[in-house]
């Protein structure tokens, strides 16, 4: 029998210990050590098809022989994007989010999708039939899907042998176990094995393979980080679940860029892509309403103008509220301390609610002026026109910084049919204002900018 014995991991970072540790010397964290059963075994679950195997020796880089690899390219462009072009052969793929998020329905809509290629979907977590039930409500036909419910990855191999599948889909990495481990289903030992068996398959066969992966509640993959070393491409699915938009963010990605990311809209009939997100995330409304201001913003490397909604109105209670939906709550109580003290205005009794419509959570220091703007439009009470918008970023003394990329933004601002937008001034030099038909107002400080909106 194969000698079994027992080690210690870290659940945060996956570093191994003989011996139960209180911190962690790899990653500084207390009380994440768990004891866990391992089996070390010489077997291996994918056997390469080539018995022999010839040893690599070093060669000079110019005498690499490299051909250009041809992806899969799917149905779903956002996917596309955010893979860098398509799917490649044999890169292996994780994607992780929240539950119920939509990572089991978008794969399983790309597997359906992919009518030319033969696709195996494992469900570790559903049966047959709810798998089933999922398909017929998106409603995509295909005889080249198939389903398997199996946990053990010998098992799998074993079917993807006979089956010799062009695309496999594992749902969900954390369910898999293999026999060679002998621990739990989901420790880190399993998901470290499981995730290098599935490595060895890819890579050998040329099989692309997607993994989708849980997350803990700090929003982080679980798993240890060796996880995401492992595979080829990290994307991330976030959005609120309660709204009707999802953005799938690259995290990290072997075969293109990392700052691509790919928006979708939640339906009953499953993910549809956004392809003009602004127009969808700019509300239409018959009357101009005070407090809320276009922003215009990156994500990525797709320009989108964006709506913020502010509400400012007297305390009612002692201690004014300061509450942001899909902003930095600590960016608005500084940029609130600024409109205070460069700005004269008394915001220290009052309420303030700001909203980033859409569900969207922004990070871009740009939306600081469209911001400030809106908090102003709603204490004056004094509408700004729907044809404005907004990009600029807001210092401590109230100057109005430089932002990159300005041209993309004022380019989707053109497009979209507004007239004005307020840059910093800054960002006007060396920019050929003649060729946007936009009217570009530069300003170096905020109370040019309210100077020029309440005139």
């Amino acid at each position: 029998m194969a000698k079994v014995k027992s080690s210690f991991f870290c659940q945060s970072c996956g570093a191994q210990s003989a011996k139960w540790v209180g911190k962690c010397p790899s990653c500084g964290e207390w009380n994440t050590y768990v004891e866990e059963l391992i089996q070390k075994e010489e077997k291996q679950s994918w056997k390469s098809s080539s018995s022999t195997k010839v040893a690599n020796k070093p060669k000079p880089i110019n005498e690499v022989a490299y051909d250009q690899e041809e992806r899969i390219y799917t149905n779903d462009g956002e996917l596309n994007r955010v893979l860098g072009g398509g799917i490649v052969p044999g890169s292996l793929v994780l994607i992780g989010g929240e539950p119920g998020i939509g990572k089991s329905t978008l794969m399983l809509q790309i597997a359906l999708s992919l009518v030319e290629h033969k696709v195996l979907y494992v469900s570790g977590e559903e049966s047959e039939q709810q798998t089933k039930m999922r398909a017929e409500r998106l409603g995509i036909k295909s005889n080249n899907c198939y389903v398997l419910t199996e946990t053990s990855t010998q098992n799998i191999f074993k079917q993807i042998e006979i089956l010799e599948p062009d695309v496999l889909v594992v749902d969900s990495i954390q369910t898999l176990h293999s026999s060679f481990i002998d621990s739990s289903a989901g420790s880190i030992s399993q998901v470290r094995e499981c995730t290098a068996e599935l490595l060895k398959f890819a890579k050998e066969s040329g099989t692309p393979v997607f993994l989708i992966g849980h997350i803990t509640k700090e929003g982080t993959i679980a798993g240890p980080k060796i996880l995401e070393h492992m595979v080829d491409t990290v994307l991330q699915f976030e959005g609120d679940r309660h709204m009707a938009y999802r953005i799938m963010r690259t995290t990290k990605n072997r075969f293109g860029s990392t700052s691509e990311l790919g928006i979708y809209e939640m339906s009953g009939a499953g993910l549809k892509e956004v392809s003009n997100p602004s127009q969808i995330l700019l509300s239409q409304r018959d009357e101009v309403l005070s407090g809320i201001t276009i922003g215009a913003t990156l994500e990525g490397n797709r320009p989108l103008l964006i709506e913020v909604q502010s509400l400012v109105s007297p305390a009612t209670y002692g201690t004014p509220q300061r509450s942001s939906t899909g902003f930095d709550a600590k960016r608005l109580n500084m940029l609130l301390a600024v409109l205070e003290k460069r700005g004269g205005l008394r915001l220290g009794a009052q309420d303030v609610f700001l909203n980033i419509a859409g569900g969207l959570k922004i990070e871009d220091p740009a939306i600081d002026l469209s911001v400030c703007a809106s908090i102003i439009s709603s204490f004056k009470d004094l509408a700004i026109p729907q044809t404005v918008c907004f990009a600029g970023e807001v210092g401590l003394g109230g100057e109005i910084r430089a932002v990159n990329r300005i041209e993309q933004r004022i380019s989707e601002a053109e497009k979209l049919g507004f007239k004005d937008i307020f840059i910093s001034k800054y960002n006007k030099k060396g920019l050929d204002t003649a060729k946007f038909k936009v009217n570009i107002h530069a300003a170096a400080r905020l109370d040019e900018v309210f100077d020029s909106l309440m005139n």
